[in-house]
């Protein structure tokens, strides 16, 4: 009950907030002092939700082709986050040939659900989880010829018995630092400020980068960001979304590396895995009011 009444109440503040977003944290000297001493960053960028199942104007095909075809850095890898039992997405022929071409264009397959519905895992009971992580790894598997090594939870929730689960198969938990909250919801999913949101976001993971609290990986500082490939509003969007990403480094003064996006497959995944959490007592920040929503719930 609970958990029902915070999130209940996270839904009225979002509507009543929908166009307040925070001002961007100010750069200070100190603070731009210490990001001196830091490595450049690097988008790591990651889609939930998908694959599109549609037939006409396939949202999750139009992603792929901004990210293979784009003015800023062509050839940019990702990482999808599937749903392999939902018949709108993977549980389809479409879906799966979505899934066939995001392999084999070098973009990693990760796991999200393997249940008819977008399901929190929480709310499963032991043996539905088992049968969830067992099939969702399975479909991976069967197009890119190995199990997936990343998740996403739901809702971005866990607790200690569904992190548990994930290791027994294998899988590690990616979360994200900046969220373009392009999630379907309420049938609106149009993103009218999404360049305040992301800057107001980056502003306050500069922070993080200049407390040394971001690792490096192969020279740069991974940053994970979060889109939704189903969302058609963000697949028009795409390549206006790599710009507004470049656009609020400059405005936040964070340093990018000489490549902002990824483009190698193997250097992707090992960004990936150095970001994920090792356990259920480590502290995570996520964007917006996703810490609020499960702070003492799901950690």
């Amino acid at each position: 009950m609970k958990q029902l009444f915070k999130v209940l109440s996270a839904l009225t503040l979002v509507i009543g907030l929908a166009g307040c977003i925070a001002s961007p944290i100010a750069l200070t000297p100190q603070t731009e002092q210490r990001l001196q001493a830091q490595a450049p960053v690097r988008f790591l960028l990651t889609f939930d939700d998908g694959p599109s199942a549609s037939s006409f104007w396939n949202p999750s095909m139009t992603v792929l082709d901004s990210l293979a075809q784009n003015p800023l850095q062509p050839g940019i890898k990702a990482v999808f986050f599937v749903q392999t039992g939902a018949p709108r997405a993977g549980d389809s022929d479409i879906g799966r040939e979505v899934m066939r071409r995001e392999h084999a264009e070098g973009h990693v397959l990760g796991f999200h659900t393997a249940t008819y519905w977008h399901t929190n895992h929480r709310l499963l009971n032991p043996e539905e989880l088992e049968q969830s992580l067992a099939k969702g790894s399975a479909d991976i598997a069967a197009i890119t010829g190995a199990p997936p090594t990343l998740v996403r939870p739901p809702f971005w929730n866990y607790d200690k018995r569904v992190f548990a689960a994930y290791q027994r198969h294998g899988m590690h938990v990616l979360l994200t630092d900046l969220s373009a909250n392009d999630g379907k919801i309420w049938g609106f999913n149009a993103s009218p400020r999404r360049r305040a949101n992301l800057l107001s976001q980056l502003s306050q993971v500069r922070e993080r980068i200049a407390q040394g609290e971001l690792p490096t990986v192969d020279g740069v500082i991974p940053v994970v960001v979060t889109f939704h490939d189903l969302n058609r509003y963000s697949a028009r969007h795409a390549r206006e979304y790599l710009q507004i990403l470049l656009d609020s480094a400059r405005s936040t003064g964070v340093p990018l590396a000489s490549k902002p996006f990824y483009d190698d497959t193997a250097a992707l995944q090992r960004a990936a895995m150095a970001r994920t959490v090792n356990s259920t007592t480590e502290s995570v920040a996520l964007p917006g009011i996703w810490n609020w929503i499960w702070d003492g719930d799901s950690h």
